[in-house]
């Protein structure tokens, strides 16, 4: 009887364990401050994030925001399973590191969010022989190099200045001389500078930059879904009408250091898909394609593939089983099943 009654203990302590989430594996996103990035903050203090969690019987955790960058060096060395990050960023430093990354959440093109901006010159030509800060070898590089590319310049004309994206903005405002290439909410404050200048901003080459949700590939299920699942749950909060829309925008506001309206005028240079079935269509539109090879005949061209011979490298591949690059090396996945499930109602 004694060793029923422990057996009979044991049942229930486990089934506690399992109804209560006490054996529930933790899994770890990193994310850093951006607009299109600011609603996993929302997700986590709302309860969203941890409701879609339980669902599918696991834990998520959230980091701190972080050094852009340092987020997605960490998530390629496996501190984390999931990040933030750029198409590019997501080719060139895990994908090129040989670490296999799906991007699962297409949340985003930068449609104005990314600017060049300088206090005293009018336009690009004028910054011949001038200073620049930028994260080098970001996004905000890609940007500069497609803004000279449109003005029949090259780098050669200026010099860079490597700025990590926690110093850029106290950087340009205590010394506004030269440029300063970066993207909200940064790019606002340093247009707050006086005289300061927006040259030029992604709003000119549409649909190139995309801020993505990126998760190893090998990620169980549950995270994957768990996550796409409180992201929209989120979209539909934030792009709703009265109090629930109003306490979400004025949360990420100020995870943004930012007023509720200058969120607001953010949002408006961020091409959001709120709705999954929006995402699903960009993510199989010919136009992914077209923008992967403008990145990766860039990233190549600045020595971002550690040395490798040629672009093909590193195989992408979409929605419809195409690969550019090598298909026996396929690190960076466009995978649009999980949006998809979303815009059916099936998570």
């Amino acid at each position: 009887m004694k060793h029923l009654k422990v057996l009979f203990g044991a049942t229930l302590l486990l089934f506690f364990c399992l109804n209560t989430g006490a054996f529930a594996k933790t899994y770890k996103l990193a994310w850093s401050h951006y607009t299109g990035w600011e609603p996993w903050a929302y997700a986590q203090s709302s309860g969203i994030l941890q409701k879609w969690a339980a669902k599918y019987g696991i834990e998520i955790e959230l980091s701190a925001p972080m050094d852009y960058i340092e987020s997605i060096n960490l998530y390629t060395s496996g501190a984390y399973d999931g990040c933030v990050m750029t198409n590019m960023d997501a080719l060139t430093i895990p994908a090129v590191g040989g670490v296999d990354s799906t991007a699962l959440i297409v949340g985003d093109f930068s449609n104005g969010n990314d600017g060049i901006v300088a206090a005293g010159i009018s336009d690009i030509k004028g910054l011949r022989g001038q200073n620049g800060l930028l994260v080098e070898l970001s996004v905000s590089h890609y940007l500069l190099s497609r803004a000279l590319d449109k003005n029949g310049m090259a780098e050669r004309d200026l010099t860079l200045v490597n700025t990590s994206d926690a110093d850029i903005a106290s950087a340009f405002t205590s010394n506004p001389s030269g440029f300063v290439v970066t993207w909200n909410p940064l790019l606002m404050q340093v247009l707050n500078v006086p005289g300061s200048t927006l040259l030029f901003d992604s709003s000119q080459i549409p649909g190139e930059i995309i801020d993505l949700t990126v998760v190893r590939t090998d990620a169980p299920e549950a995270f994957k879904k768990a996550l796409v699942g409180a992201w929209y749950e989120t979209m539909s909060e934030m792009s709703g009408r009265g109090a629930k829309a109003m306490e979400a925008i004025g949360y990420m506001a100020k995870t943004a250091g930012a007023t509720p309206a200058e969120f607001k005028a953010q949002l408006k240079t961020t091409a959001m898909f709120y709705q999954p079935k929006d995402a699903v269509d960009f993510t199989r539109s010919a136009q992914l394609k077209q923008t992967m090879e403008h990145v990766r005949n860039f990233s190549f061209d600045k020595g971002l593939y550690a040395g490798a011979s040629n672009k093909d490298y590193v195989g992408i591949s979409f929605p419809d089983a195409a690969v550019v690059g090598d298909k026996k090396n396929v690190k960076l996945r466009f995978d649009d099943a999980f949006m998809a499930m979303a815009a059916e109602g099936k998570l």
